[in-house]
């Protein structure tokens, strides 16, 4: 059994042949997938993959890199929360790559998604991007252990590593892990303790080796519980079941 904890089916490219990537889901032991809220416009569509397949699961929030989209309130982000099938908050955290100058906007979203997130008693799904530090100060004002949650698709070091698993979040690796310059990430995914990580696709975008450069999605996440097992030298069944059994705990709302 594999779990992809991360990915955006609801996007066109997916979604236009959505058959097809649940097919391949099953073809390759991948028995659930988390779909991630961006964004207000999208969020209905992730919600009604959510309810129209029990192996699908949703998330509500606004990612961090756009400035112009419509925020949800603390209070709206609690409510929606409350639905059955949504088992998470974010996409939420910091992104320096893509956004620049007074980012007084992204902290207060990011902040509201914490809050909300305790309120709710729901895990974070956290994106940090070219802004580590900024994101494990706010995580650690906003007593984000409180309501815990994961590192999603984690590129950083190992001291950031460090920070997040001592707030008690989980750390989740990508396609990215199997790039061959992808050292650091590498590193990290030797030394994460298993009982605290999860796998990922991410996809649309991000897909593992060999499929880099092409369209990705939930089925492939595969390569890379196959590829951190070859670093940790372990059975890839070994990493499967220890990022299921992990998703069940931190998603605890998904069941298992």
């Amino acid at each position: 059994m594999l779990i992809d904890s991360h990915c955006h089916i609801n996007f066109p490219d997916l979604a236009d042949k959505l058959p097809e990537v649940l097919a391949n889901m099953r073809e390759h032991a991948v028995t659930h997938a988390l779909v991630i809220g961006v964004s207000r416009p999208r969020y209905p569509q992730v919600l009604a993959l959510a309810e129209a397949h029990d192996n699908l699961f949703a998330t509500v929030g606004v990612h961090p890199d756009d400035p112009d989209a419509e925020e949800y309130s603390e209070d709206e982000l609690v409510e929606l929360a409350a639905h059955p099938r949504v088992v998470g908050i974010g996409e939420t955290g910091l992104d320096y790559h893509w956004c620049k100058g007074d980012l007084a906007w992204q902290h207060q979203r990011f902040r509201t998604h914490i809050r909300a997130a305790r309120r709710a008693g729901l895990p974070l799904v956290i994106h940090t991007r070219e802004s580590a530090a900024d994101t494990i100060r706010i995580m650690q004002e906003e007593h984000a252990e409180a309501c815990g949650g994961v590192m999603h698709c984690f590129t950083e070091t190992w001291e950031v590593a460090e920070a997040a698993l001592a707030l008690g979040f989980y750390i989740s690796f990508s396609g990215v892990v199997t790039f061959k310059n992808a050292r650091q990430v590498q590193e990290v995914a030797q030394k994460v303790p298993l009982e605290r990580m999860l796998i990922e696709t991410d996809s649309p975008y991000l897909a593992p080796a060999p499929h880099r450069g092409k369209l990705n999605e939930p089925a492939y996440v595969r390569h890379v519980a196959e590829f951190i097992a070859g670093l940790r030298g372990i059975p890839m069944e070994e990493v499967a079941a220890a990022t299921s059994d992990n998703f069940f705990r931190l998603f605890a709302k998904a069941g298992g």
